[in-house]
């Protein structure tokens, strides 16, 4: 996906959502598959650091303060060659304020000396609603401050603030008219955008785009049982069972007493997720892309028959269960990138529930919850619970209800021992090639 490697370098005062924008970006970016990693330049000086006392430290003729912000964001970028260049990242996000055209030019010649693509995000907030809600939601939690008061807090940070502000330059339409960048206005009110050179910068201009820090949450939940689950068997696209109904009324009881506003309902194309949506006696749309995992020839087979008929597709898919494809079918790594559009429209609404199924919610789970790619596959997504995710300053904060309807356990666990039939270990790659397509046969 990437050529080079990508340095983002974020620009903007304090509490302007720097640190939001880059945990927000490298974690939509670790998702889709390109390993990203942030550096937090004011992680660096709190460990160099350990007591805070006061905004001072921050004074432009502070002469010790600078020495040891300067020795703080070398340390970083010192790092960020690490990652980039020796540890195969492809994306490192440089997380400092950088309000100086000489600060962004000393990085930007470092990502040139290091064959780095360099793109500069900055978040501009005059809105002082915006900064307010920043301060209390994030900086008043900050370890700087864990012995003060609220008031004292915010008096301090205020201070740190205007210690920026006469030495702030701002990007220039005309001045870094050569750079390429995302300026970003009161958190999304309006962007503007320069000289996007590749298609993971596109990547990141669209996503940052689309998000906003309206406060809401994100209902998940599975369909109601369907009767394959009963049976034991995946895919296929069948009709709910008898308890499968009576969750699909649970859930218009409990989707009714919390009383959301404007919820959006969005459901599968599958019967067991129109079927539950049908209960909730309100609008939903379609949505072809939140289908099931397709399991190709092994759609409708219990595993016990997929370990008999395919013992090696069973056996590698244990093995990798991110990155095996099932025989004419898909793994959790086509979902994910199936699933992006429906990421970008989370991000983009307000309230919203989703009925899904296992290894959907897995991905949109993975995606919330910041989990890697080998976790993801055993996320447990029990039938009949529904999952409240509410977005807080630097994550998600997540509340599992189970609405007391019995279901089956469709959970597998990874196994502890994984061992391949002994068709590859006596013929090697070449026989087990064949094996794998017989299996596809």
């Amino acid at each position: 996906m990437t050529n080079c490697p990508t340095l983002i370098v974020m620009v903007g005062l304090p509490a302007r959502g720097k640190t939001y924008i880059s945990k927000k970006l490298t974690r939509y970016l670790n998702w889709i598959g390109v390993p990203t990693k942030e550096f937090n330049v004011g992680q660096y000086r709190r460990d160099l650091v350990k007591k805070y006392k006061s905004f001072e430290f921050f004074l432009p003729d502070n002469e010790e303060g600078l020495k040891i912000r300067k020795q703080c964001a070398l340390a970083a970028l010192n790092d960020v060659r690490q990652y980039l260049s020796k540890e195969n990242g492809h994306v490192a996000v440089f997380d400092a304020t950088n309000t100086t055209r000489e600060r962004r030019e000393t990085i930007y010649k470092f990502g040139e000396e290091n064959g780095y693509k360099t793109f500069f995000v900055e978040s501009v907030c005059v809105d002082p609603e915006v900064i307010a809600a920043n301060i209390v939601q994030v900086k008043l939690g900050s370890p700087d401050y864990v012995d003060c008061s609220n008031d004292e807090a915010t008096e301090d940070f205020m201070k740190r603030i205007e210690c920026y502000k006469n030495s702030y330059e701002t990007l220039d339409e005309n001045l870094d008219k050569d750079l390429s960048y995302i300026k970003i206005m009161d958190v999304g009110r309006s962007y503007l955008v320069n000289r996007v050179m590749d298609h993971i910068q596109s990547r990141i201009v669209y996503y940052l785009m689309n998000i906003h820090v309206t406060p809401r949450s994100i209902y998940l939940c599975r369909h109601g049982e369907s009767e394959l689950n009963l049976k034991g068997r995946i895919g296929g696209d069948p009709g709910l069972s008898v308890r499968g109904k009576e969750f699909a009324k649970s859930l218009a009881q409990f989707i009714n007493e919390q009383n959301i506003k404007d919820l959006k309902v969005w459901t599968s194309q599958m019967k067991r997720t129109i079927q539950t949506a049908e209960a909730l006696g309100v609008p939903y749309e379609q949505w072809k892309v939140l289908n099931e995992i397709d399991a190709g020839v092994c759609e409708e087979m219990t595993y016990e028959e997929i370990q008999e008929n395919y013992p090696l597709e069973f056996a590698l898919r244990d093995q990798d269960k991110y990155r095996y494809r099932y025989p004419k079918g898909e793994s959790y790594e086509d979902l994910v990138q199936r699933l992006e559009p429906v990421i970008m429209e989370l991000e983009r609404q307000e309230n919203v529930l989703v009925i899904c199924h296992q290894a959907v919610m897995r991905c949109l789970l993975a995606y919330f919850l910041d989990k890697p790619a080998e976790q993801l596959p055993y996320l447990k997504c029990p039938l009949h619970t529904v999952l409240k995710l509410t977005p807080v300053a630097y994550g998600c904060k997540v509340e599992s209800i189970f609405l007391n309807v019995e279901a089956v356990n469709t959970h597998r666990d990874k196994p502890e021992s994984l061992v391949l039939p002994a068709v590859e270990a006596e013929e090697g790659s070449q026989g087990a090639a064949e094996q794998r397509g017989k299996g596809i046969e």
